[in-house]
């Protein structure tokens, strides 16, 4: 799953990833999901045979996308051309032969081999009391509340919320907290939020705090994320030609979701 624009919320039992504009979503057969567009997106879908699907990891990841990775993704999803001809259309999208479809799939396998796998994965947890404890945080990201505060409105105690937290989801509370937080910033930058309300509205008490938490995981500033988005957009609208013809963009999906 590709978000050519906008972003993308996906969540299988395994937990919710976050896919941005410059991420790829790989989900492997067997994982029923759910996925969610934040606003207009660009929502572009892939599927691998089982002799492709086996190079790739066995378990729901985030990959960055490269350049070669986005062009193949657009190129295998645009348009075909009896779907998109008819009356008033001379922009058929190019068809692929079976062969060559199959050669672009194992660039675009080959592409995500080679990428990184991106830290943007939550983890769900099955206890009833964290379940609650996670709902209320989805909620009011901006909730500094202590553990011992939020454990009294779930009816469970600090040492139970910690023991949990690590068998689990392999976190601390506050580790499990900030993945959260960045989570709801990452879909509040890609809606154009700048720096500094995304840092207040997801709980950090000032800027430069939550640029150095964001760079921990992320691995760049938000500012540059947020560079990154633009210019991927931008690419992803240009059109690609093939031959004459110039595959259009298929209208974008608002706040859906997809159940599969």
């Amino acid at each position: 799953m590709y978000a050519a624009d906008g972003v993308l919320a996906v969540r299988t039992e395994r937990g919710t990833s976050i896919v941005p504009a410059n991420r790829v979503a790989w989900t492997p057969a067997g994982f029923t999901h759910r996925h969610r567009a934040h606003g207009d997106t660009d929502m572009r879908i892939a599927f691998l045979p089982p002799s492709l699907a086996r190079l790739l990891p066995d378990h729901p990841v985030v990959f960055l996308a490269s350049g070669l990775a986005r062009e193949v993704l657009l190129a295998l999803t645009a348009p075909r051309n009896d779907d998109a001809a008819g009356p008033g259309n001379d922009d058929a999208g190019p068809r692929y032969s079976r062969s060559a479809r199959l050669r672009l799939l194992r660039v675009l396998v080959d592409e995500l081999d080679e990428a990184r796998e991106q830290p943007l994965h939550l983890p769900e947890p099955r206890d009833d009391r964290l379940q609650a404890l996670a709902r209320m945080l989805y909620e009011t990201p901006a909730d500094n509340a202590t553990l011992a505060e939020l454990g009294r409105r779930v009816g469970a105690g600090t040492r139970t919320l910690s023991r949990l937290l690590r068998s689990e989801l392999g976190m601390t509370f506050y580790e499990w907290r900030t993945q959260l937080r960045i989570h709801h910033a990452l879909v509040l930058l890609a809606d154009g939020h700048d720096t500094g309300r995304t840092a207040y509205a997801c709980g950090w008490s000032n800027p430069s705090s939550f640029i150095t938490a964001f760079t921990d995981i992320i691995g760049t500033t938000p500012g540059r994320y947020r560079a990154d988005l633009r210019t991927t957009a931008r690419a992803s609208r240009l059109p690609a030609v093939v031959g004459p013809c110039r595959p259009p963009r298929p209208k974008p999906c608002a706040g859906a979701t997809h159940l599969s």
